[in-house]
Parts: structure tokens; sequence; C-alpha cells
């Protein structure tokens, strides 16, 4: 898949991730809240994958960095200069929630996890405007 491609697949993803959350935040403190948040969680895994692949295609042919993991490519995007340091921790941060989020049936986790995520958003909405712009200049 082409970066662009990669891009607005991570966009999509990024949509309904935040469609899921405010549905959740919504609904908190009703009997359904823990689906919703649940559906959040498993679009905040899905956004994270498309998050690392765009960044990780992103990085290839705009920079000519080949990344193999997902938080080996925030590094390299912190490296390259698209990220400051804090905002790379915070990926990194992250990217451990989502490897976490296999063990929602724990609803301590799931709730640490959600409490989360909203910041994420805004993040991954950084990272999204860089790879756009770095996109663009580059004509990728």
């Amino acid at each position: 898949m082409a970066l662009k491609e990669k891009i607005v697949s991570f966009e999509r993803a990024l949509n309904r991730l935040k469609e899921t959350y405010t549905e959740a935040i919504n609904n908190r403190g009703n009997r359904y809240f823990p689906i919703f948040r649940d559906s959040a969680l498993q679009r905040f895994d899905f956004t994270v994958e498309t998050l690392w692949k765009g960044v990780k295609a992103f990085l290839l042919e705009v920079e000519g960095v080949e990344c193999r993991s997902p938080k080996g490519c925030m590094r390299e995007l912190f490296s390259a200069g698209y990220l400051n340091e804090d905002e790379t921790t915070k990926l990194l941060y992250m990217i451990n929630d989502r490897n976490l989020t296999s063990h929602t049936y724990r609803e301590e986790i799931a709730d640490e996890i959600f409490s989360r995520i909203g910041n994420y958003i805004q993040l991954m909405e950084k990272v999204l405007k860089v790879l756009k712009s770095g996109a663009d200049e580059k004509g990728a």
C-alpha cells in the first residue's frame, strides 16, 4: 500500500476511534459503558496498528529509513526531527498500552488504558499532521 493510502487508513481509524471514545465518555456511569469502553479499546488497538504502519511507510518513502517495529519507528521519527522527546516518550507508552489491550479482561487494566485514550488521540492527531505535511512536501 502506498504512503498516501496508509495515511488515509490511519486517518479513518483515528476518526472511528474518536467516535467510539466519545460514545464511551457519553455513556460513562450507565450500564452500557463497559460495552462502549471495550469498543474504544478495540479501536485504539487497530488505530495504533495503522499509525505505526503509516509511520513505517513514511520513514521509508520520505526519509529512506527502514524500521521494523512500532517502537523502532517512533524512535526513528524522533531521530529524523519530526517529534520532540516528550512526544516520543508518550508514543512509546501508548504502544505499551496497546500491547496490554490483550489483557482487557481485567477491568482495572481496561479502565487505566481507557483513561489515557483522550491524550493519545491528541498525540495521534499530531503524528497524522506530521505524516500528511511531510508526505506533501516530498510529493510522496
